[in-house]
């Protein structure tokens, strides 16, 4: 039983689910329903075989990542989890309307994706193909898969095609992220793939030297691929053409259209050395604008989480860096100055004025309206290791004070063994309190939890315009959190349908006014670390009870407004469609 259809704006059909009963003011917003949801599946590291397994293992516990998408179109969110562990199986949990979720991966034919010599990292859903259906890749330590969805069999049920060498992009490469955008508006969207490690075997290396050379400026890794979509299920490597030539250690990631001129620019965090932002020239070529925009640092960026978070009308960006006693290293919240005289966009790092510079060993961050009060708040995960009670950072220093120690050699680490390593902390909900400055409310609503966080996805699992939380952990079991906050504010969600090739509208930006406030949205191909989040748009208008005017601005383009738009209600808006 999947509750009652409610029919909405221009034709689209969504089935709803009656909401629980809301949590008191004064009580707890978000309940765990991992368990009974169906989803306690836990995500398992991967254990290597090789003469530096010892090293490895620690060094690479990451993988636990998941994706949302409506892969069946019933109108319910699904999930596609991952694992990373030799033999197992990775997940695509169906949503069943009612907040339980059912694995249909392998009658699906998308489970198998971690063997001998590939170990999933990440997923990411996309409508390639622009047939309306979204299809999936999946990101791995090896090579990379692209399903392609068939839609429904006889029977009813979705099944998937691997179509990787068909479309150009069975390469080895050991890659950890991917987004996908149409960076040069030819109406498809394209796939840009982020490289940790060097196209080396971390099966069975034929080299001690894979480890980064530098916990500064490190530029032995992997960098990143751009692959051009050509229409006709095929893709081409155009990394060179579009300006890119990077050997970073990438990490996460994250587009969105900084100066609002109609295309969308990057956001490259690179672990072991500077990030990188590259501004989209117009012409199908990015221009390196990094030392201008966000200067040089010599971080460990790991998340590119673009929003509006002070409802100023221009994007920022929140990166998770590194925080202990041992690196004090702090995340960036780059607020967006918006273009100079110049025509050129630069950032300001607020974080320290906001609150969010400290959360740790941060991983994924996720801007999200999670009491619909009308401001983006934010939820970060964090941890690394969580082992035994000794700690691995005195080896760590040991081999760092060694003279004419070589460090892209695996032969110098230490093994960490049973040692922890920023481990057991807790995550962090920041609650935006009017643009500037952001208050952490995780303890208060039980999302303080200390397993070793990776990928969070945001989306609203019941269709009741509240939004929901799946948190991956590391060699952990996830979290499902359903959020069961007071249902007094109002709130507005949208399904944006492009003309083009571009059917999912990526990079499409939304400007909703209410209640005498503007907000922007638009819509991302999978920003966030380890995690892609709901392409629906979701808005909080607090006590206001309608949209008073609606702009749309498509990637082809087009601009689209409607007004007087009712809330509480998702909407489908079809490119060009008045209604």
């Amino acid at each position: 039983m999947k509750g009652t259809a409610w029919v909405l704006a221009a034709g689209i059909v969504l089935t709803v689910q009656p909401a629980p009963p809301a949590a008191a003011s004064g009580e707890r917003w978000f309940a765990d329903v991992t368990e009974a949801a169906g989803v306690a599946v836990p995500h398992t590291n991967r254990s290597f075989e090789n003469p530096y397994a010892d090293i490895m293992a620690g060094y690479t516990a990451l993988g636990a990542a998941a994706a949302v998408a409506d892969f069946d179109g019933d109108g319910f969110e699904d999930l596609f989890v991952t694992d990373s562990a030799q033999g197992s199986r990775n997940r695509l949990f169906r949503n069943n309307g009612d907040f339980t979720f059912t694995d249909v991966a392998a009658a699906a034919g998308v489970a198998a994706g971690n063997d001998a010599a590939n170990a999933s990292a990440d997923a990411l859903w996309l409508d390639y193909d622009g047939d309306g259906r979204p299809d999936l890749f999946v990101v791995r330590f090896g090579r990379n898969q692209l399903f392609h969805n068939e839609g429904p069999d006889a029977a009813g049920n979705v099944r998937f095609r691997e179509v990787t060498r068909q479309a150009g992009l069975d390469r080895y490469a050991n890659s950890i992220t991917a987004v996908a955008f149409d960076y040069d508006r030819d109406g498809r969207v394209d796939l840009f793939v982020g490289d940790y490690f060097q196209p080396v075997n971390l099966f069975k290396p034929d080299t001690p030297r894979f480890f980064p050379e530098s916990f500064e400026t490190a530029n032995n890794g992997g960098g990143l691929t751009v692959w051009k979509n050509l229409g006709g299920g095929t893709f081409r490597d155009t990394t060179k053409e579009a300006g890119f030539a990077l050997s970073g250690w990438t990490l996460d990631l994250g587009h969105a259209d900084a100066d609002l001129d109609g295309d969308d620019d990057l956001y490259v965090a690179c672990d072991f050395g500077t990030d990188r932002f590259f501004v989209n020239n117009g012409d199908g070529t990015f221009r390196d604008a990094t030392k201008e925009a966000i200067g040089i640092d010599t971080k460990k960026g790991m998340n590119a989480e673009w929003g509006d978070y002070d409802n100023d009308g221009w994007l920022d960006v929140f990166v998770t860096n590194i925080t202990d006693e041992y690196m004090r290293e702090g995340n960036f919240l780059w607020r967006n100055n918006g273009p100079g005289p110049d025509g050129k966009v630069t950032f300001s790092d607020v974080s320290r004025e906001t609150g969010t510079h400290d959360t740790g060993w941060g991983w994924g961050g996720k801007f999200f309206d999670y009491d619909n009060d009308g401001w983006l708040d934010l939820y970060v995960v964090n941890g690394w290791v969580s082992a035994g009670p000794q700690s691995y950072v005195p080896d760590v220093f040991e081999m760092i004070v060694r003279p004419g120690v070589d460090l892209a050699d695996a032969r110098s680490w230490p093994p960490m063994g049973k040692k922890s390593l920023s481990g057991y902390q807790k995550k962090r909900l920041f609650h935006n309190q009017g643009g500037g400055l952001f208050k952490d409310e995780a303890a208060r609503h039980g999302l303080d939890a200390t397993r070793d966080g990776r990928g969070i996805a945001v989306a609203d699992f019941d269709n009741d315009g509240r939004l929901d939380l799946f948190v991956a952990n590391a060699n952990n079991l996830p979290f499902l959190y359903r959020n069961q906050s007071p249902a007094s504010a109002r709130w507005a969600g949208f399904l944006l349908e492009g003309r083009d090739g571009n059917r999912e509208a990526i990079g499409a930006v939304v400007k909703v006014t209410a209640g005498g406030r503007t907000q922007l949205r638009f819509v991302d191909g999978g920003n966030g670390f380890a995690a892609q989040s709901s392409r629906r748009l979701h808005v909080g208008l607090g006590t206001a009870e309608r949209i008073d005017k609606l702009e749309v601005l498509w990637p082809s383009g087009r601009r689209q407004v409607l007004e007087n738009l009712p809330a509480g209600r998702y909407v489908r808006l079809v490119e060009g469609d008045s209604k």
